[in-house]
């Protein structure tokens, strides 16, 4: 799906009429409002314009040839939902304005026709067209903020696309390289969705061998190979009536992507062994750090699957382009693991930003995650050691280490990993050892030990048991 045109400033507005004098009438209207002009004369003219470039607003007139008014209509609401169409009436004829208000139609006016009033309504659906947009950008954002940390432009721009295509019921593909956050992407799509009270089903398609993998997806009949003890509906059987994410779809087998194909051109799957299929309605989400186009031209992926599952394709931009999200993602993951390991309150020095800006994180958000996971788990209580952060300070910078200065010794470190995860379980059970113990699998008697080693034991003895 093509990202919409910008509609702040001068809104595109496509003129459907088959008089020529109607279109110069009302372009020299629209335009003398700042609005960029488009002309077609009847409805299959207009619908040719429309696949080529999508366009916020239209006016048509309803008598037309070839295609007329209402049949352009109908076909608008239901290839092009997000474009406003008001209607040109002749004069007397309102039983025909309100049946195409009635078939979708955002307003009418009629003719001949008042520059005002022609205005007042294009002025609405302008202003109802910059509200839809609003509301997309912030719905786009909520949703993704809810899986995802950030403050870039190119995120937001993501966001908004995440709000667009959410709720309307198509095949999305999401790439972009491991660890920028694919499958949290996807769950702010599942979220916003009209899907978002069904099942959501997700597969690694890298996890399983070929035959697997195709018995996972699409089912299996008792007795269909060795194992198969008794029958599955398989993922999309479980999957009907919401959403089903394939992660890493370019690592499917030439089997099981001629079964997909199948699924996202009939809606039908056949589980393995069974010579009958079976309707299943599921929304497709694909993701996959791959380049899907070269797996094409090298002959491991199937073209016409390629095409299916790129209707929506959204790309998210590595860490490295988006600089400005890793102060806000380490103070985020500085936050969580705090509170995880029992290190609140943290003293974080100023030159922790400079080092993790200095970094290119070729392992992206996940790579910056697990590199604050550890260094607040592995540094001691008076502060975070940058030392276990990856890269290394400039040679001379206010940062970088005296020679004399020796690292945290290995027992140490692990001394303090292992006093963050007995307070992680102790939270996790509510302050109840035992459970605490079975958590950590350990006895309860080594974790009594371990929390007088620690300086634990009279907190937790403060929390009660339960």
């Amino acid at each position: 799906m093509s990202e919409q045109p910008e509609r702040r400033g001068g809104a595109r507005v496509l003129v459907v009429d088959d008089d020529p004098g109607v279109r110069y009438t009302l372009r020299e209207i629209l335009a003398s409002e700042g609005l960029e002009v488009e002309e077609a004369t009847d409805g299959e003219a207009a619908l040719e314009k429309l696949g080529a470039q999508p366009c916020p607003l239209v006016l048509t007139d309803l008598r037309m040839p070839r295609l007329d008014g209402m049949a352009l209509l109908r076909k608008i609401t239901a290839g092009h939902p997000a474009t406003r169409v008001v209607v040109i009436t002749a004069h007397g004829s309102e039983r025909q304005a309100v049946e195409a208000v009635k078939a979708g139609a955002y307003d009418y006016f009629k003719k001949p026709f008042e520059t005002e009033e022609l205005l007042a309504v294009v002025r609405r659906a302008v202003e109802a067209l910059r509200l839809a947009d609003e509301n997309e950008r912030l719905a786009g954002e909520l949703a993704l903020s809810r899986s995802m940390v950030f403050s870039s432009e190119a995120m937001r721009r993501l966001a908004v696309l995440v709000g667009r295509v959410a709720p309307r019921d198509v095949t999305v593909l999401i790439t972009g390289e491991s660890g920028t956050g694919k499958e949290r992407v996807a769950e702010a799509i599942v979220r916003a969705s009209r899907r978002a009270g069904g099942p959501f089903v997700r597969f690694n398609c890298a996890a399983l061998s070929p035959e697997l993998a195709e018995a996972e997806l699409f089912g299996h009949v008792k007795g269909a190979f060795t194992g198969a003890v008794r029958s599955r509906p398989g993922l999309f059987g479980e999957a009907d009536g919401g959403t089903i994410l394939l992660d890493e779809v370019g690592e499917l087998a030439a089997p099981a992507q001629g079964k997909l194909l199948r699924v996202l051109q009939e809606g039908e799957v056949r589980p393995v062994g069974d010579e009958k299929a079976r309707t299943v309605d599921v929304r497709v989400i694909a993701a996959t750090h791959r380049d899907l186009q070269e797996l094409v031209r090298a002959g491991r992926f199937r073209e016409d699957l390629y095409y299916r599952l790129d209707v929506v394709h959204l790309s998210i931009p590595p860490l490295r382009d988006r600089p400005e999200d890793i102060p806000v993602l380490a103070r985020h993951f500085l936050e969580r693991f705090a509170d995880r390991f029992g290190a609140s309150p943290l003293h974080v020095p100023p030159a922790l930003f400079d080092r993790l800006a200095a970094h290119r994180w070729p392992g992206n958000v996940r790579e910056l995650e697990n590199a604050i996971e550890g260094l607040v788990a592995l540094s001691p209580p008076d502060g975070l050691d940058l030392s276990l952060l990856p890269g290394e300070p400039a040679a001379g910078s206010p940062e970088a280490p005296a020679e004399e200065s020796t690292p945290l010794p290995l027992k140490q470190r692990v001394e303090a990993y292992e006093r963050g995860l007995i307070v992680d379980a102790l939270r996790a059970a509510r302050g109840n050892r035992s459970e605490a113990a079975r958590r950590l699998g350990m006895s309860r008697v080594t974790l009594h030990d371990k929390l007088r080693k620690y300086g634990l034991a009279g907190g937790d003895e403060e929390a009660g048991e339960r």
